[in-house]
């Protein structure tokens, strides 16, 4: 089918993840593309020259880059089902805002832990737990971060959560006992199917970590 978009992704990329959960979510089907970093393809270097990064949708022969803009893309492209927003705009500028903390704020922090050492490390740990605590706070009680449906923060964060295991591994860290209510979320969100297909397993992201902190870390 010349419009079966095409996804070009790295398979513990949570930023990726974000792009296939959506896609899942809104029923798409779609062409997965795995790439190598180490040798990326033409189509990636031609799709995103800028940033020269996936996630890359590829619909109606034109590129989409950057993933929380993918996913504001595909929730536009298929508006017929599953909307990840709120209808109202204040709504939808707070699922913008809250997206953003997590690019920024939590992004930056969980990889001080994955991929740092000591002083940073430990630094990282701290940032982390309290954006932690913070996107609690903003849950609530509610099932997800949007209400009663599952939306745009819900897909910008859950692909974290197949990380989790590796943090606590190498970081030294109980995240269920620090956020509760944001692992009882996770677990939920991991219920769609549109999740669990998308995120690998735990233990193939610890296997990752553990060899990319053998490579560039000297630690096991």
């Amino acid at each position: 089918m010349a419009n079966k978009p095409i996804l070009l992704d790295y398979w513990p990329s949570m930023f990726g993840m974000r792009a296939r959960v959506a896609l899942r979510e809104k029923g798409v089907d779609f062409e997965y593309r795995e790439e190598d970093f180490s040798n990326k393809s033409p189509l990636l270097l031609q799709s995103n020259p800028v940033h020269k990064k996936i996630p890359v949708l590829i619909h109606n022969g034109k590129p989409v880059c950057e993933s929380l803009n993918v996913v504001y893309y595909v929730d536009e492209a298929w508006p017929d089902k599953n909307p990840f927003f709120p209808s109202d705009p204040y709504g939808r500028s707070q699922a913008r805002f809250w997206a953003d903390f997590v690019d920024k704020k939590f992004t930056e922090a969980q990889v001080k832990i994955w991929m740092k050492k000591g002083e940073e490390q430990e630094a990282g740990k701290k940032e982390f737990i309290e954006a932690c605590k913070i996107l609690e706070t903003e849950l609530g009680d509610k099932p997800y971060f949007g209400g009663d449906s599952f939306g745009y923060v819900d897909i910008s964060l859950i692909t974290f959560y197949c990380w989790f295991q590796a943090y606590e591994k190498f970081g030294n860290i109980n995240i269920e006992s620090e956020s509760p209510k944001l692992v009882a979320w996770g677990k939920r969100c991991m219920e769609k199917e549109s999740v669990s297909k998308s995120l690998p397993d735990s233990e193939k992201i610890v296997g990752y970590v553990a060899e990319f902190r053998k490579n560039n870390l000297g630690s096991e």
